[in-house]
C-alpha cells in the first residue's frame, strides 16, 4: 500500500541550522499493515510523515501510495486518500464551524467528483453522521449543531478520528494522536482507533511514546533514530518481544542507548 525509498530531507541546508531529518529512509507497508512506531524526539517521526502526506517535497527519493507514484502530489491532492490525526486536539478541527459542517467538510473533501467538495450534504447523509458519531459513545450524536470549540480534547480527537475515516482512507498516519489527553480518555480513544483501523481494514502507521503500545497495537513495530529506521519487527518474531528486547534492539542497531525520558518511562 505504500512504499517510501531513499527519502532525503535537509532542513536549512548549508547553514549553521542545517538538520538532517531524514537520512535514506526505506519502508513497505502491506495493504492493512498496522505499524507502531517509537523514537526520541528529533528522530524523524513527524518530519516523515510530513514527507508521506506532502506538506513538503523530499530532497531525493519517492513516495508511491497503492502502485501510485505520489512524490511530487500536492498536500491537498493526498489529504483525499491520506487521513491524518496530530497530538494537539485543536488540530484537525475549524472550532467555530459546527460538528455537522466538520464532518461536511471531512466527507466532501474526499469524494471523486471535480465540484463535490461545493455541494450541499444530504439528509441521508446527515444521518449517517448522526450513526457514526452515536458509534464514538459520547452523546456527540445529540450536538451536532454544537460548535467544535465547545468540546473536550477528547471528544474534539474522537471526532477527528471519525473526520479522517468518515471516507475510509488508503493511509492513515496517526502522530501521537491521545498524547495530550488524560489516561482515561486517552484509553478510550485508542479503542476507538483499533476498532475502525480493524474493522475498515486501513492501513496505518502510529507514532507514540509508550513502549508497551509499540508492541502490543498494530501487527508491526518500527524505530526511529537520526533521520533513519533502525529496527522493524512483525508477525511471530514480534510476539515474543518484550520491552527490554525493544531497548536492546535499539541500541544494536542505533549504536546508542534509547534516551527520551517519556519513552524510558512508560517502560513499567
Amino acid at each position: 500500500m505504500l512504499k517510501l525509498e531513499n527519502i532525503h530531507k535537509t532542513f536549512n541546508p548549508g547553514t549553521i541550522n542545517e538538520k538532517k531529518a531524514l537520512t535514506g529512509v526505506n519502508l513497505v507497508l502491506e495493504d492493512g499493515d498496522f505499524a507502531t512506531i517509537v523514537g526520541s524526539n528529533g528522530a524523524g517521526k513527524s518530519t516523515l510523515f510530513n514527507a508521506i502526506s506532502g506538506s513538503f517535497i523530499a530532497d531525493e527519493g519517492y513516495v508511491e501510495l497503492d502502485g501510485e507514484d505520489i512524490t511530487f502530489v500536492p498536500e491537498h491532492i493526498r489529504s483525499k486518500y491520506i487521513g491524518r490525526l496530530f497530538q494537539d486536539p485543536l488540530m484537525g478541527t475549524a472550532p467555530n464551524m459546527t460538528i455537522e459542517e466538520n464532518l461536511s467538510v471531512a466527507y466532501l473533501r474526499a469524494g471523486t467528483q471535480r465540484h463535490e467538495v461545493f455541494r450541499r450534504i444530504s439528509k441521508k447523509e446527515k444521518q449517517l453522521f448522526r450513526e457514526q458519531l452515536a458509534l464514538l459513545d459520547m452523546g456527540l450524536e445529540d450536538r451536532m449543531k454544537n460548535p467544535v470549540g465547545l468540546l473536550s480534547g477528547g471528544q474534539r480527537q474522537a471526532l477527528t478520528l471519525l473526520m479522517a475515516t468518515l471516507v475510509t482512507p488508503k493511509l492513515l498516519l496517526l502522530d501521537e494522536h491521545t498524547a495530550a489527553l488524560d489516561p482515561a480518555t486517552a484509553e478510550k480513544v485508542l479503542a476507538l482507533t483499533e476498532k475502525i483501523v480493524r474493522e475498515r481494514k486501513i492501513t496505518c502507521l502510529m507514532v507514540t511514546h509508550n513502549m508497551h503500545q509499540a508492541l502490543t497495537m498494530g501487527n508491526r513495530t518500527l524505530m526511529m533514530d537520526a533521520g533513519r529506521i533502525v529496527f522493524d519487527v512483525k508477525g511471530k518474531d514480534r510476539e515474543g518481544l518484550t520491552v527490554k528486547d525493544l531497548l536492546e534492539k535499539f541500541e544494536q542497531n542505533a549504536g546508542q542507548q534509547l534516551d527520551n525520558d517519556r519513552i524510558l518511562l512508560s517502560k513499567e
